[in-house]
């Protein structure tokens, strides 16, 4: 992850965008570890990089906006389509 330094002069798309660089870069050079400490392994999914890339870049106090696929979905199953329990 970026230093903490350089991160704090910089505005919050700039430190989404420079986290997300060197978590790919991580993940393309199999460097991307998952788990606390990394004791699960290395990460092989371009989604869960994505995904720990946005975590970090969320704690780092970037600007990352919430999955608009994942804002429609409020109830789910029988409830959603009007059917008696």
């Amino acid at each position: 992850m970026p230093s903490a330094k350089s991160l704090k002069e910089k505005s919050p798309e700039s430190k989404t965008k420079a986290t997300m660089e060197e978590v790919m870069h991580e993940f393309k050079n199999h460097e991307l570890k998952s788990g606390p400490g990394g004791k699960a392994g290395a990460v092989k999914s371009r989604k869960q990089a994505i995904a720990i890339g946005l975590s970090e870049a969320r704690k780092a106090g970037g600007a990352v906006k919430a999955n608009p696929a994942d804002s429609g979905r409020k109830s789910s199953g029988k409830r959603a389509r009007g059917a008696s329990a």
